[in-house]
């Protein structure tokens, strides 16, 4: 039996060209919420879990940084992928043909240079590739969708145009997630760790706990906070560094961190992404 992956999404979203493209050998699961991906992953009903962290257009992925500390998943591995913007449509049909389009909201802003250049409409959509699969059952004519090649793949339409997105920096940054943590491997391009903690309720706590960091000379990628519970006197942070727990650098700043924070967890030890660079 095939091990499986989950993603949240239909066939043809971009996380499951993240699936294919990080874990090619795995049969993609698709799941309707973060949560489901989450609950695949823990019960066993897949090997790993494929989660979208943020994006270059949109930043933070919402409620990721919530779930990620609850999951009971450890992050192996992350993964960059492109967001490539294709208009699809029925087969044989033109650009000309296509009166609106119907996408994931945060597509239409994306493509709105090419939109109004085909004097074309935008309609929101829950999913892109849901979207897609929806049209190549309703065959509905004049309409399209702005979703990935793969989408088009799998239901039938055609590529009316490709990377039709304003902007060619566009690009999804995900963390593959499993239920063991692996903290034995060393990348070729470095490592990375993350982690979530809360500051103690000290004056200038947060900023004697980032101290260790920059006197050790470790690189912070990523520090953002959110509320915990909806209070606005807890606040939890997450983080990204370079390097590893091992790593005597990363050791004394852990440490330092620890004098100044109620709770400190590592969710994750994995390669540094050369996408990175």
């Amino acid at each position: 039996m095939s091990k499986r992956i989950a993603f949240q999404g239909e066939l043809g979203a971009y996380s499951h060209e993240a699936c294919l493209a990080s874990r090619p050998d795995f049969d993609p699961m698709p799941c309707d919420s973060f949560e489901e991906v989450i609950e695949a992953a823990r019960s066993g009903q897949a090997e790993l879990a494929m989660l979208p962290i943020e994006n270059t257009t949109y930043g933070r992925v919402a409620d990721i940084h919530r779930l990620l500390p609850e999951s009971g998943l450890h992050i192996l591995d992350e993964a960059f992928v492109r967001v490539r913007i294709s208009l699809l449509g029925l087969p044989g049909a033109q650009i000309s043909d296509i009166d609106v389009v119907r996408a994931h909201l945060v597509l239409l802003p994306q493509s709105a240079t090419f939109l109004n250049k085909h004097g074309i409409r935008g309609i929101a959509a829950a999913d892109s590739a849901g979207a897609a699969n929806t049209l190549s059952q309703t065959k509905t004519v004049g309409e399209g969708v702005l979703a990935s090649s793969l989408a088009g793949e799998i239901y039938g339409l055609d590529v009316l145009a490709e990377d039709v997105e304003d902007h060619g920096h566009n690009t999804t940054r995900f963390v593959i997630m499993g239920r063991e943590p692996n903290h034995t491997r060393r990348g070729d391009h470095g490592m990375m760790t993350t982690f979530v903690f809360e500051v103690r309720n000290i004056p200038a706590a947060l900023y004697k706990a980032m101290g260790g960091f920059a006197t050790n000379g470790v690189n912070m990628t990523k520090l953002e906070s959110y509320m915990v519970d909806g209070s606005f006197s807890a606040t939890r942070f997450y983080a990204d560094i370079e390097g590893h727990p091992d790593d005597r650098s990363v050791q004394l700043a852990l440490e330092e961190l620890g004098y100044f924070t109620s709770t400190l967890d590592i969710i994750g030890v994995y390669p540094r992404d050369p996408a990175r660079d």
